[in-house]
């Protein structure tokens, strides 16, 4: 019996009904290998808006073919978008794409490299230039102490 006659969500069609992922207000700067990674990205999606089509009926899996579209429409944003910044010849600043090491009070040291917010990975030590962590430490030279996180910290090696 089609959904249509029932009181039965089509949870199909619910599912299919995807936000669209959320496009930054920041200019979208990026490294080579943050570049590289939002072209693999978009790559990616339309291999999966290809599948989604030659995958039989649209009208039977709606969400994929929905999910295909918004990421393609988000990596071909992110992709246009997209401000490469090599890295430049000042050492005595930090810059995007640097990496930077920093000391805490209680002797800790921490190595982010600054990135673009599509390649930033917390988890792995990479920190987008917009998070307050990137915004507190560009600019700054080895020896400079910054407020992160309401606590001082030196910068004590900029690579």
């Amino acid at each position: 019996m089609s959904v249509a006659f029932t009181k039965e969500e089509d949870y199909e069609s619910t599912a299919a009904d995807l936000p669209a992922r959320p496009i930054s207000p920041h200019p979208n700067l990026v490294t080579p290998r943050g570049l590289a990674l939002i072209e693999a990205a978009l790559a990616e999606a339309r291999a999966a808006m290809t599948s989604a089509k030659s995958g039989g009926d649209v009208s039977t899996d709606r969400t994929a073919m929905a999910r295909a579209t918004r990421d393609l429409r988000y990596w071909s944003s992110r992709r246009a978008t997209a401000q490469l910044v090599e890295r430049g010849e000042d050492d005595e600043t930090l810059r995007f794409g640097d990496t930077v090491t920093i000391a805490r009070a209680d002797d800790r040291r921490q190595t982010w490299r600054i990135v673009g917010e599509d390649e930033a990975d917390p988890a792995r030590g990479s920190v987008s230039w917009i998070s307050p962590l990137g915004q507190a430490l560009l600019g700054k030279a080895v020896g400079d102490e910054v407020a992160v996180a309401g606590a001082a910290v030196e910068i004590v090696a900029i690579g």
